[in-house]
């Protein structure tokens, strides 16, 4: 029996990406794009693009969002008109408001929440975690991040992911240990801080670096995203195991077992 998607931004790259990923175990039953869209309207596979989530969602097992904060919250809120059952969400750049809004949500739905469903960043994530823990505050930590120039926030919320987990392996909090980027007169590096990079231009899909710098010797971790499909497989991966789920708020580390 497959498992019926709706998917968010089902125009967009993202969404296209999953429509062509989907394969047999999946039926597409629904997707909506923005307001103004040239997408809205064009009926294909028996249903319709809407605008509306609860629309393009009405006969849909799981919800798969990669869209923006505000437009991902308010499809949450429409999911109420609906039996759907599980929601990915991959949208990046919530605040913490938004997030716990998120939390909320999972009382009733399985949600898996998470900023990167790529099997070799989340195994990435991992490594740079134990690395943290093994090398300690005597080797500088910096994490560079690449992506196309149409992303609007920085850094990544993968970035900020790697970050996180380098930040648990010294036993402290992102925030306590971050220092702002590199430019002007910044003063000698602080030791055990952990800063950020980023790049932006292209059609870089998503290229990620953890450099842990001694005096004598650099590890570094890194990943190269080379087709979006990934992210895509992820996803569909995440919502086959969801929809057996109960309510909660999930990772990837729970779909993958890590």
């Amino acid at each position: 029996m497959s498992i019926r998607i709706a998917i968010a931004g089902v125009a967009g790259r993202m969404g296209q990406a999953l429509v062509s990923s989907a394969g047999p175990h999946f039926t597409i039953a629904g997707g909506s794009e923005r307001v103004g869209s040239d997408a809205l309207g064009v009926t294909t596979g028996g249903w319709t693009v809407s605008d509306r989530a609860a629309t393009a969602a009405e006969s849909a097992d799981v919800w798969i969002d990669f869209t923006t904060p505000a437009a991902s919250l308010e499809a949450l809120e429409q999911l109420k008109q609906t039996d759907v059952k599980a929601a990915i969400i991959g949208t990046t750049g919530l605040s913490p408001e938004q997030e716990r809004i998120v939390a909320e949500h999972a009382k009733r739905l399985a949600i898996v929440r998470d900023r990167n469903f790529s099997l070799g960043v989340n195994l990435m994530i991992g490594l740079v975690e134990q690395a943290a823990a093994t090398l300690k505050s005597g080797w500088d930590i910096e994490i560079t991040e690449g992506h196309h120039r149409r992303k609007v926030d920085a850094p990544s919320g993968t970035a900020l992911m790697i970050g996180e987990a380098a930040a648990r392996g010294r036993g402290a909090a992102l925030g306590d240990i971050r220092v702002p980027p590199h430019d002007g007169q910044t003063g000698p590096r602080k030791e055990g801080a952990i800063a950020f990079s980023v790049i932006r231009g292209g059609g870089i899909i998503g290229d990620h670096e953890a450099a842990f710098i001694s005096d004598e010797e650099v590890l570094s971790i890194s990943h190269r995203a080379l087709d979006r499909a990934i992210f895509a497989k992820g996803a569909l991966a995440a919502a086959g195991w969801a929809v057996a789920q109960k309510p909660g708020l999930y990772a990837m580390r729970d779909v993958l077992r890590l």
